[in-house]
């Protein structure tokens, strides 16, 4: 199974755009082929689960193919309307999408929590050909995934994850009801598999949330980016330091240096070459830097707006 970690974090390798929007359409085109394959094959074996999980999967392509329009969105270059890009378009998807796992997940356990107490007979072996294709279909894409960087692509990797993960629960109910009457388990595998899945999508969520209202990315520390800025010869302190992300990997960092009086222009360019390379040496994901040199003694707050 594929680590916690790998899922959740939101790292910074800067060469992985044009991987994930590839990724992300083979895997919308894997989930809508097979979604359309469910809802057949579902109503030829008269299965209620079969045909749930259809429903679901169709969900996740409408999840997938917006994922997918929005990453190739993202990559376009910045303009007069959107002077940073419009990266934030990928976090946006990653926000549409994890509603929609969150909000699909609920919708299965309003299905799966009556069943516990009403369990349905199904075709056993049936469900075991159609867990067989959908573990298959959905793991292929699921690895695809797997190396993906942007928020959005890894909120589609949890989709295929819990695509993943429900197959194996209906491949398992479906060998046991080979061998033993016991219908609910169904729902009982169904129930522990949404509950698993809605646990780590409302943390993905939160970090989502998180960003989008310009919070410090999770990994990065204001107070170690300070401290580089003030081991540069010449600056006294530092204030106004911002740090925030456009879309969980790619950062923009702001900062006010205070330096010594009578410095020579050249020595401000120095402070300021220096300046950046120290943080660089950090490996945030810093895509934007911007740095205000201000000598000691100078008013550098913004005009009080009256109204």
């Amino acid at each position: 199974m594929l680590q916690q970690k790998e899922w959740l974090t939101l790292s910074h390798d800067h060469h992985h755009h044009h991987g994930d929007t590839g990724n992300i359409k083979v895997a919308f085109f894997l989930n809508l082929g097979f979604t359309i394959a469910e809802v057949i094959g579902g109503l030829l074996i008269n299965s209620i689960a079969v045909l749930s999980d259809a429903v679901h999967d169709l969900g996740d392509s409408a999840a997938l193919g917006l994922a997918w329009f929005l990453a190739r969105y993202s990559q376009k270059e910045g303009d007069e309307k959107y002077s940073y890009g419009y990266r934030r378009f990928s976090l946006l998807g990653a926000l549409i999408n994890s509603i929609i796992l969150i909000v699909g997940s609920l919708l299965i356990l309003s299905e799966a929590i009556p069943r516990l107490f009403d369990p349905e007979a199904f075709d056993a072996q049936g469900m075991i050909i159609f867990a067989l294709l959908g573990v298959a279909a959905n793991g292929l894409a699921a690895f695809r995934m797997r190396q993906s960087e942007s928020a959005n692509a890894r909120v589609v990797g949890m989709h295929l994850l819990e695509d993943v993960l429900g197959w194996i629960a209906v491949l398992v109910v479906g060998v046991l009801s080979l061998f033993v009457d016991w219908p609910v388990l169904d729902p009982l595998l169904s129930i522990g598999i949404t509950s698993f899945i809605l646990y780590r999508v409302v943390r993905q969520f939160k970090t989502i949330v998180e960003l989008f209202l310009q919070a410090v990315p999770s990994e990065s520390s204001l107070r170690l980016i300070q401290s580089r800025f003030e081991t540069v010869n010449a600056v006294c302190s530092t204030h106004h330091v911002h740090l925030w992300s456009l879309d969980g990997e790619h950062h923009v960092l702001t900062a006010h240096l205070v330096v010594d009086e009578g410095l020579t222009g050249d020595d401000v360019k120095r402070i300021k070459r220096e300046s950046k390379a120290a943080i660089e040496d950090l490996d945030l994901g810093i895509e934007h830097m911007t740095l205000e040199i201000e000598f000691e003694n100078t008013d550098c707050s913004m005009p009080e707006h009256h109204h």
